[in-house]
C-alpha cells in the first residue's frame, strides 16, 4: 500500500484500492467527484491499482486548499495531478478524465509525460468558445450569459444546467445526481471553476501531446460536441476516437457498461 503525506492525502481526498500493478487514474469532472467513477471502478479492480481523488474545492477534497490565484487557470489543477502521482511514486499510469480533466490531463502531461502511459478522455473541449473556423458550441454571448447567470444565481443556473450535461431524459436520476453535487460545492469556489473551465482555450497544447490517447465521444452532446471531439483528434499527435450514438456528457453514468467495455477494448490493444 502506499505511504502518502497527510497533506496531499486530506488536500485531494485521495483512495487507492484494486489488487493489479498498472495504475489507473480517474479524475472527474466540473462539479463531480470521484464518486462519479464507481459504475466502473468494479471492472477494474482486480486488474489495475485504481487511483481516486477530488479536485481541490470538489467532492471531500480540502477546501481550505483551495487558492484563487492558483485555480485561476488550469494549470493549477495539472500540477495537483503531478504532485499525487510524483507522491505515489508512479509512473506511466492509464489516466482517465471527464469533461475539464481531460485538458488537465493535457496540461500535465504535457509537464511530465513520463508520468502517462495512456490518455483516455471522456468529453473533451479545448475551447466551448466559436472562433474562426472553430467551433467550440458556444459562441461569446452564450458564455458570458452562462457566466453572468452562475455568478447571479448558482442555484438556478444549476437546475437548468445539470439535465444538459445529463442529456438522457430517460435516466432523470443522473440529472438528479449531478444537481445535487453541484449544489454541494460551495458556490464562489463552483462560480471561480465554471469561469476558468468555460472560458479558457487550450488547443495549442493538444499537439504537444505525445502520450497516446482515446477520446470517447457522445453524439449528441450540447457540451462537447462531435466537432470538438473530432477537433481534439485531428491536433493530437497519436489519439483515436470512439464515438456513442448516445445523448449527454456523461458515458460513465448514462452508459457504464459501454464506456468501460471502450476503456477495456483500448486498453487490451496498448499493453
Amino acid at each position: 500500500m502506499f505511504e502518502l503525506m497527510p497533506d496531499i492525502k486530506k488536500r485531494n481526498n485521495i483512495q487507492i484500492l484494486g489488487e493489479g500493478d498498472q495504475a489507473l487514474v480517474f479524475a472527474h469532472g466540473y462539479g463531480c467527484d470521484q464518486n462519479m467513477w464507481r459504475h466502473l471502478t468494479p471492472d477494474f479492480k482486480q486488474t489495475h491499482k485504481i487511483v481516486l481523488f477530488d479536485h481541490v474545492g470538489s467532492g471531500q477534497s480540502d477546501e481550505s486548499a483551495y487558492d484563487f490565484e492558483k485555480y485561476r487557470k488550469l494549470d493549477g489543477y495539472a500540477n495537483d495531478v503531478i504532485e499525487i502521482l510524483d507522491e505515489l511514486q508512479l509512473s506511466k499510469v492509464i489516466f482517465v478524465a471527464h469533461s475539464v480533466s481531460c485538458m488537465i490531463a493535457v496540461l500535465a502531461a504535457n509537464k511530465r509525460p513520463d508520468l502517462f502511459k495512456n490518455l483516455v478522455l471522456i468529453g473533451p473541449s479545448p475551447c466551448y468558445i466559436n472562433q474562426g473556423d472553430y467551433y467550440g458550441g458556444f459562441s461569446k454571448k452564450d458564455i458570458d450569459e452562462l457566466v453572468e447567470t452562475l455568478e447571479s444565481n448558482y442555484l438556478g443556473w444549476s437546475s437548468f444546467i445539470t439535465p444538459v450535461i445529463a442529456g438522457d431524459t430517460e435516466q432523470p436520476e443522473v440529472s438528479e445526481e449531478l444537481h445535487n453535487s453541484f449544489c454541494q460545492m460551495n458556490p464562489d469556489i463552483a462560480k471561480h471553476f465554471a469561469k476558468v473551465t468555460f472560458t479558457g482555450d487550450n488547443r495549442e497544447d493538444l499537439g504537444k501531446v505525445s502520450i497516446p490517447s482515446l477520446i470517447i465521444q457522445c453524439n449528441p452532446d450540447a457540451i462537447a460536441p462531435l466537432e470538438v471531439g473530432n477537433y481534439v483528434k485531428k491536433e493530437m499527435q497519436n489519439a483515436e476516437i470512439k464515438v456513442f450514438d448516445i445523448p449527454g456528457h456523461c458515458p460513465h453514468l448514462t452508459a457504464p457498461k459501454k464506456t468501460s467495455e471502450a476503456l477495456n477494448e483500448y486498453l487490451s490493444k496498448s499493453v
